[in-house]
């Protein structure tokens, strides 16, 4: 049915192509604080329209460190965006020869698949109501690592597969729902996709290659589940309700009904491998920095995983194609970035718009010994410290806002240079540029000391929207248009690189410092 399905949609695909038509991809952009579509041009892959639905009133925060949100209000946020997408583009859904869906990867959704209702909110990648479980599995399973030979991860509050073990332990309609073989269980692909082709009324349900990566529960070899993983992670009882494992880029499915009804799926990608793709970072050693709301580092590892002994993640890149070569990657992750920025403008109301923060630290020519450590829910890679907390140390009388903003921007520098020499470390690869996207990235202040601490240079590409671009890509392998990443052009050299602007002396002594600071902030929780 799939093989027949794929050849439906190329046809689709090429006869749009050969009769000139105006043609679309679809890229479903979907993450932690808004959705967004974005059509791109199926030949140029030149962005044409995008729309976009902010969520904070779906998100909710119960306790300290817990952060969920509304499953429904995501799936409504998808809708709305992609009609407004559509209708900023005068296009019709006619018109669209294939849709990506790039997700945030780690929450997790529950739902009862006679209904399509959701058993809990969706519990985010960075809530830290796990923190007991996570202990417990470890001292249990013998440390940190005792599963990562099968899926490259550490035990951590963090991946999908200890948010399960919670809701199954605290919520009692989920542990029912899976008893009685009722209950659904994915990432916010799965979700969407399951939603998108029909719900309840013949929905897919189905997970790619890297987003089932990021649950623990998928062996990284094989990619397919673990059922050992699920015993001793214990949520063996919910294994019935695991999507089933695709590659990123075939076709799914068409979309059932709303404003992309008849338009078929053909890409799925977590949302930092499809930055990857977004960038073009398909040979072994490449690397890339999302700075969103937090900063995630990636380094393409090759067609087999390596194995970290300096506290990275071993995960799945992409797939293309069910037939077509598993490629893999190196993984770091730094939990506060913009999120750590919202803070300062919104607790503290050090300035009022978040860019602001970038002139701030240009006023001064550096911190005067000030550094801040983000770590609000505690330390990832490569320390994965969940005991820390956010620290500022080094102040006195003679600092104000604009040293305390350059010290915020440093700090996300410093941790995101602390994973880089980690990667370079396991990989045996010397980093020489550090490609970057998101947000975060637009700020040259920023950019700068990643440059100076990493000791790499630094590219921003013209278009920073690399995440929702590789959801393009994978839509256009999936579809047909494009055949494979060889058929893909390279970045133009539009964008902005940033050299290193200090020696080998200066970096040595501001990272002597930030490890100081660390250390000040370890062992508050």
């Amino acid at each position: 049915m799939h093989s027949t399905l794929f050849a439906s949609v190329a046809r689709r695909a090429r006869h749009v192509a050969q009769t000139r038509c105006a043609s679309y991809l679809a890229a479903i952009d979907q993450g932690t604080s808004s959705s967004r579509v974005i059509l791109y041009d199926a030949g140029s892959l030149a962005p044409v329209a995008s729309h976009q639905v902010e969520l904070q009133s779906c998100t909710t925060n119960p306790q300290p460190g817990w952060s969920q949100m509304d499953p429904l209000g995501i799936l409504a946020s998808v809708e709305a965006s992609a009609a407004g997408a559509l209708d900023k583009a005068g296009a019709k859904a006619s018109e669209v020869v294939g849709v990506g869906i790039t997700n945030q990867r780690e929450s997790t959704v529950v739902w009862d698949k006679r209904t399509g209702a959701p058993l809990h909110d969706c519990i985010l990648w960075h809530d830290a109501r796990t923190s007991d479980v996570s202990r417990r599995l470890q001292a249990e399973l013998g440390g940190l690592d005792a599963l990562r030979d099968s899926c490259g991860l550490p035990i951590s509050t963090y991946f999908s597969g200890v948010k399960l073990r919670w809701l199954l332990d605290e919520v009692p309609d989920v542990k029912a729902g899976f008893d009685n073989g009722h209950a659904l269980f994915g990432t916010v692909d799965a979700w969407l996709l399951w939603n998108l082709t029909g719900g309840p009324d013949g929905g897919r349900h189905a997970t790619d290659f890297t987003n089932a990566s990021r649950t623990m529960l998928m062996d990284l070899d094989a990619g397919a589940w673990d059922a050992d993983n699920a015993t001793k992670l214990g949520v063996a009882s919910a294994v019935g309700g695991l999507p089933e494992i695709v590659s990123s880029a075939e076709p799914y499915g068409a979309i059932a009904a709303g404003a992309l009804a008849g338009c078929p799926v053909t890409g799925i990608l977590g949302d930092q491998q499809s930055a990857m793709v977004g960038q073009r970072c398909f040979d072994p050693g490449d690397a890339k920095i999302t700075y969103g709301t937090g900063a995630f580092l990636l380094m393409n590892a090759g067609e087999t995983p390596v194995a970290s002994t300096h506290g990275l993640l071993s995960t799945a890149l992409y797939q293309f194609g069910s037939g077509g070569p598993r490629r893999y990657a190196l993984e770091g992750a730094v939990a506060c970035c913009a999120v750590g920025i919202n803070w300062f403008r919104d607790a503290l109301g050090m300035f009022e718009e978040a860019p602001e923060i970038s002139a701030l630290a240009a006023s001064v020519d550096s911190a005067e010994g000030v550094c801040f450590v983000s770590a609000f829910g505690g330390l990832l890679a490569p320390r994965w410290r969940d005991d820390a907390r956010g620290a500022l140390v080094g102040l006195t009388l003679a600092h104000d806002k604009r040293h305390v903003a350059r010290a915020v921007l440093e700090g996300i520098a410093h941790q995101s240079a602390d994973v880089v020499q980690a990667m370079v470390a396991d990989s045996g690869n010397a980093l020489t540029t550090l490609k970057v996207d998101g947000g975060v990235a637009l700020s040259d202040e920023l950019l700068q000391a990643q440059a100076d601490i990493a000791g790499a240079a630094v590219y921003r590409p013209a278009d920073v929207e690399t995440t929702a671009a590789g959801a393009a890509v994978a839509a256009g392998i999936g579809a047909g248009v494009f055949d494979g990443p060889a058929a893909l052009a390279d970045d133009d050299g539009a964008g902005v690189k940033f050299a290193l602007a200090i020696g080998a002396d200066e970096r040595a002594a501001r990272v002597a410092a930030w490890n100081k600071a660390v250390e000040a902030s370890l062992g508050w929780a």
